[in-house]
């Protein structure tokens, strides 16, 4: 499957902005069945020239700088990428394999799972997520059949609800209120996976939705979505599994960053040289070509 990306994000403030610095993490990762073939950035007002980097985690970032006085801002980064991914595997190993194996690890690359197994800025263990692993990773059970139970498990019994969390708002707290978003449950599957020593990072992305039965396509109404990569040994590698959908990832989804939580793959971090209030709207398009 070829997709075109269309994400538009737009700024409105309430009072100039005379200096505008950001880092964005809007490219789409190549690799694990995903192929970038086009990606560009366009700012209005424009940008000083943009600089690119790879993070730790070998995300793409790309940094702006916009010294013109302005009261709006849009970024639109346009991509486009080929999915062709495996399908999942009829076998794998024990989970308590692939956690000594995980633990035994000494390499420092950016895909080492050793950064994955410990808690972060955004996931902290607590008890409640680590029993409701337990649930699922049962005495020497398939680790990719037990995270795939997890992440159904996670859609059945939480509720999806736009108003429940914020974007700070603890996996902990959202655990307890069985409510949130694509982020919060991705939280609080990584929170549970890593309660039981195995390795799991958060990605972010996007994700195809279809219209209902008989309606056409809106335009800017396709998504921005979270879900989680479990490591599941050497032989498999990292595994995506999207609690949200209950499902493991196949063609449908397009990964733009990994990282530890969302602290480490935001969209966009930006800082801004004004005062008063401001306004944020975002539209992505998904098309399938």
């Amino acid at each position: 499957m070829i997709y075109e990306i269309r994400h538009l994000t737009r700024y409105s403030y309430g009072a100039i902005v005379e200096l505008t610095t950001g880092v964005l993490r809007l490219a789409p990762r190549s690799g694990d069945g995903q192929e970038v073939q086009r990606f560009s950035i366009v700012t209005d007002p424009v940008s000083q020239p943009l600089t690119e980097r790879l993070d730790p985690f070998g995300n793409r970032v790309t940094s702006l700088r916009i010294e013109k006085p302005h009261r709006q801002l849009s970024i639109t980064a346009s991509s486009r990428v080929r999915v062709n991914r495996t399908p999942p595997p009829t076998r794998s190993p024990a989970w308590e394999t692939v956690g000594a194996e995980a633990i035994a690890m000494t390499s420092l690359d950016a895909d080492c799972q050793a950064i994955a197994l410990y808690p972060s800025r955004r996931v902290a263990l607590f008890d409640g997520a680590t029993a409701y692993a337990k649930q699922s990773f049962g005495p020497h059970r398939p680790i990719f059949d037990a995270a795939s139970e997890l992440a159904r498990r996670i859609r059945s019994d939480f509720t999806y609800d736009p108003e429940a969390t914020e974007v700070n708002t603890p996996a902990a707290e959202a655990f307890d209120r069985r409510r949130g978003v694509c982020q919060d449950f991705a939280h609080i599957m990584i929170a549970a996976v890593r309660g039981i020593a195995l390795p799991a990072l958060y990605v972010s992305g996007y994700i195809r939705t279809l219209p209902p039965p008989g309606k056409e396509r809106l335009e800017g109404a396709d998504a921005t979505h979270a879900w989680v990569s479990v490591w599941c040994g050497a032989p498999l590698g990292w595994r995506d599994f999207d609690p949200t959908n209950a499902t493991s990832i196949q063609n449908d989804h397009i990964v733009v960053a990994r990282g530890r939580d969302y602290s480490d793959v935001s969209p966009i971090e930006s800082m801004v040289l004004s005062s008063g209030r401001h306004r944020l709207e975002v539209e992505v398009d998904v098309i399938p070509v």
